[in-house]
């Protein structure tokens, strides 16, 4: 599983295992001097939570910063090979409707004996983004891209008031790259992985909320 950390990869993920694909670890990509996933800066302790949570491993990747497109793709030719070695023969993409990110996705794998799947594809994301929330996927928004959405969303809780206040130009998965989320609770998780919201800064054109770990205590996480 292609694991982003947000809530496209979890309802992938869900669908996955429902289909009876059988997942053996989450490939995630983190950038190696920040320790966090990349775009989503999220914290590699709390990928290690949500991993632990759904009884998945995790198979990092760490790039580094800057991150040239031949190192990138270096580094998940061998992944792509070491999970190849060890019979894996399909990786499941949380995306939904960019032709041109799928086709980068099916051009990259082919050859490698590993199939692409993409079990959300096509579907409205204004349906998926109501499913999210009916099914009880709890994300808290790491990323804003203020070209795109107020800095104001950053930190907010997907939930329906958060799909209310969305701008009309706003997709409500944001697919095109307007915001990003971490999953603290998912179907198939055994526990919530409890939460706060620390810092909001701005860094290279976008806005970061920094989620933490709380002490034990209900994810304080602001709906508007």
């Amino acid at each position: 599983m292609s694991w982003s950390s947000g809530k496209d990869s979890a309802l992938a993920l869900a669908a996955a295992r429902r289909s009876g694909t059988e997942v053996v670890r989450l490939l995630v990509t983190f950038n190696r001097d920040a320790d966090r996933v990349a775009m989503h800066a999220v914290r590699r302790e709390l990928v290690a939570a949500q991993a632990e949570r759904l009884g998945i491993p995790v198979f990092a990747v760490d790039l580094p910063s800057p991150c040239t497109n031949a190192q990138y793709e270096a580094r998940m030719t061998e992944a792509l090979t070491v999970a190849r070695n060890d019979d894996v023969d399909e990786m499941v993409f949380g995306d939904l409707f960019l032709e041109d990110v799928r086709a980068y996705r099916e051009a990259a794998m082919e050859g490698t004996g590993i199939t692409p799947s993409f079990p959300l594809w096509g579907l409205p994301t204004s349906d998926l983004a109501r499913e999210m929330v009916d099914v009880g996927i709890e994300a808290v928004v790491t990323c804003v891209d203020p070209r795109q959405l107020d800095a104001s969303f950053a930190g907010r809780r997907f939930d329906s008031d958060f799909l209310r206040d969305l701008p009309p130009h706003v997709d409500p998965c944001g697919e095109r790259g307007e915001f990003h989320t971490f999953v603290w609770d998912a179907p198939g998780y055994s526990a919530p992985i409890d939460v706060t919201v620390g810092d909001v800064v701005e860094r290279d054109g976008f806005v970061f909320a920094d989620v933490v770990p709380a002490d034990g205590t209900a994810p304080p996480v602001s709906s508007g």
